[in-house]
């Protein structure tokens, strides 16, 4: 369980900040930049459920639970040490980027097949859902980024990838499953 009892602790005061092993980096370090760039799909991902209701919020939910899985996740960079810690650390694992899969497979069902790329917007809930998935996507491109110097867990990888197509349909979804999708009509205004 977390405790929490000060919230400022001056020990980033000189730009630097822990990762999940106790280990210090500088705050603009790449691997703080992706799992802050998590963070910041959490945070959006909250803005658009105060628009989502039902099944929609529910989804919603899991998701900003599993982003702080993904967070914790990243913060802990060595892997090869998870065997030999008293307390594992928390990985991101298949069975989500799979519960993502079946998701994306269940809304897409109900939606016609695009024949031109949509415009964020319509639809409140769509639009920040559009938010969500542009977010998460630079915190993918992060992470891939991340992965070239580091060891980064492939599922938390795959997670960022899947999740911002999650997004994507999901804003058709919110406009009333595509019919009130914005569509981008190429050199409309030349």
């Amino acid at each position: 369980m977390v405790v929490l009892n000060k919230i400022y602790t001056r020990t980033g005061d000189k730009g630097d900040t822990a990762l999940g092993d106790g280990s210090r980096r500088a705050k603009h370090d790449p691997r703080v930049e992706a799992y802050g760039t998590v963070d910041e799909t959490n945070a959006v991902v909250g803005l658009a459920r105060l628009h989502a209701t039902g099944d929609m919020d529910a989804a919603l939910s899991r998701i900003q639970n599993d982003l702080f899985d993904l967070g914790a996740d990243l913060c802990r960079p060595d892997r090869d040490k998870d065997d030999k810690a008293e307390y594992p650390p928390l990985r991101m694992i298949d069975a989500q980027v799979d519960r993502l899969e079946a998701e994306i497979d269940a809304m897409n069902k109900g939606l016609e097949p695009l024949r031109s790329f949509v415009l964020p917007g319509g639809a409140a809930l769509s639009a920040h859902l559009h938010q969500c998935r542009t977010v998460s996507r630079r915190a993918e491109r992060l992470a891939v980024e991340l992965s070239q110097a580091e060891d980064v867990n492939p599922a938390a990888v795959k997670y960022l990838n899947r999740l911002s197509d999650w997004f994507f349909v999901a804003s058709r979804v919110a406009n009333d499953n595509g019919k009130a999708d914005v569509l981008w009509v190429p050199g409309a205004n030349r």
